[in-house]
């Protein structure tokens, strides 16, 4: 278990750093893809199968299919980017040194500090869906009907009219002298 943690995470840093890296931003997009479904398997290690999930589904699925289609359609072949400035430079290499100054620095933090009371399933989808539809069933269902309404709104307000716009050439409009 403990080496397929330091392949997860091998992998996680190496794709990281490829997104940063790669010249091209089709190939950022690809290796984020990479470190995303990484870090999902970092949530089935944690036995969080259903964040791991949603982490595929949201992240991956949507979010960032979406950012492929959006760099495909700009067709930033080129680079378009221009060279920032020294001085820019060092700023982001010494705000990025403290920030992980301040991640090393929670991170003492936090492994110093132990657990309270440790629950084996409490990332598991039957867990999940047991409290969801138990304790928190009232909201919701009343979540799902506000989503239900918006689409409906969504959907009166796409809805098309049925009158047409009649365009009129630039020669008969009312007022111009043929």
């Amino acid at each position: 278990m403990l080496y397929l943690f330091y392949l997860l995470a091998a992998v996680s840093i190496l794709s990281a750093v490829t997104v940063v890296a790669a010249r091209s931003p089709i190939t950022s997009v690809i290796a984020l893809i990479v470190c995303f479904l990484s870090i999902a398997g970092h949530y089935i290690l944690l036995n969080a199968q259903f964040l791991a999930m949603v982490h595929v589904i949201v992240y991956t699925g949507a979010i960032l299919i979406l950012m492929l289609f959006v760099i495909m359609l700009l067709n930033m072949n080129q680079l378009v980017e221009q060279r920032k400035p020294l001085l820019v430079r060092i700023a982001a290499v010494a705000t990025g040194g403290l920030f992980f100054l301040v991640l090393l620095a929670a991170t003492h933090q936090g492994l110093s500090v132990a657990p309270a009371h440790f629950d084996a399933g409490i990332g598991l989808v039957h867990t999940i869906g047991t409290v969801l539809f138990r304790d928190y069933l009232v909201p919701f269902e009343v979540s799902s009907v506000l989503f239900l309404a918006a689409m409906a709104g969504a959907m009166v307000l796409a809805k098309k009219d049925g009158t047409e716009h009649v365009n009129l050439p630039p020669s008969s409009e009312p007022g111009q002298n043929a």
